[in-house]
């Protein structure tokens, strides 16, 4: 297979260029991860920012157990078909939401609380608490794409290997406490003991074997928190199949340190694959990790759907 050709970090503005002028919502629920890394002491003043600003919240929830809540709660709070859904969370959230929220009316309204925040950076969120609200009440609305894995929407990235030991080993609490940090630490614990795996990764009649630890699908322009290519973003109608080091559990463990520390783009260093869609099969049955969620396993087939959700974003 020949690699695509290098994708070029754009800015938060370019990432979302065709945000329509839409005045945002003025009444609105609220849901609010209390599993998340900031969620329970962020809900309250989430909630008083929300209300300070004219937002009707015509009902607000503090999860305690999303796993068990949301498959009932989210139709719930959705059946009224509110102006705006605000969801303070981390990306596993995200990704549980927008099984609800595609091709529908209502819009996202995403304050981020999580550890590595992949998701408001591919849309360009500011970081602070109060600054993510301001987008929320003062910002315009963006029509994005979303992934399917499986029929599963997704909203940043699809990966496959020692990543999804990692999301289900990392304990909440040490996510709550060390933030990126504590993917690190266990991921390094969980590497000693990995071994590479074979994947093949077909679009159409182009097909891309690798062999590797870690296989990533992006549907956005984040990862760990850092840019993977210079020109994907959540509108380009795009999904990026790329290997964050190859064989050797050291190229693994070089490639996540790179991506950790410097803005470094992994599809830049390895082959990767663009296309609207791919089958992925592999040597032997993977975990798949979903937005930060274990989620099944492999073979997996992946798929972009345009233009699916509509988001607040900056006005810029």
């Amino acid at each position: 297979m020949t690699p695509t050709p290098d994708r070029s970090v754009p800015t938060p503005s370019h990432a979302i260029a065709h945000a329509r002028p839409e005045l945002p919502a003025r009444d609105a629920v609220l849901l609010v991860n209390g599993r998340s890394r900031r969620g329970a002491e962020a809900f309250p003043r989430v909630r008083d920012l929300l209300t300070a600003q004219g937002v009707e919240l015509t009902a607000a929830h503090l999860v305690t157990d999303p796993g068990a809540e949301l498959p009932t709660l989210l139709p719930e709070l959705l059946a009224g078909r509110p102006s705006m859904l605000v969801v303070g969370s981390g990306d596993g959230t995200i990704a549980s939401v927008v099984d609800h929220l595609a091709h529908s009316d209502t819009v996202l309204g995403y304050v981020p609380l999580g550890t590595t925040n992949n998701f408001s950076r591919s849309l360009g969120l500011p970081r602070g608490l109060r600054a993510a609200v301001d987008v929320v009440t003062g910002g315009r609305v963006a029509q994005v794409d979303l992934g399917r894995v499986d029929g599963d929407y997704f909203a940043n990235l699809v990966s496959i290997g020692i990543s999804a030991d990692v999301a289900g080993r990392t304990p909440h609490r040490l996510k709550r406490h060390l933030g990126r940090t504590a993917y690190t630490a266990t991921a390094a614990a969980s590497l000693v003991r990995h071994r590479p795996f074979t994947a093949e990764v077909r679009s159409g009649d182009v097909v891309w074997e690798v062999v590797t630890h870690q296989l990533n699908i992006a549907n956005g322009r984040m990862h760990a928190g850092t840019a993977i290519a210079r020109d994907a973003s959540l509108e380009d109608r795009l999904l990026t199949a790329y290997a964050l080091g190859g064989r050797s559990r050291l190229s693994t463990a070089g490639a996540a340190a790179r991506q950790a520390l410097t803005p470094w783009e992994p599809v830049a260093r390895k082959g990767h694959l663009s296309a609207t869609e791919f089958h992925v099969t592999t040597d032997r049955p993977m975990t798949v990790d979903v937005d930060g969620e274990v989620s099944g396993t492999t073979p997996i087939h992946v798929e972009v759907t345009a233009a699916a959700l509509r988001v607040m974003v900056p006005r810029r």
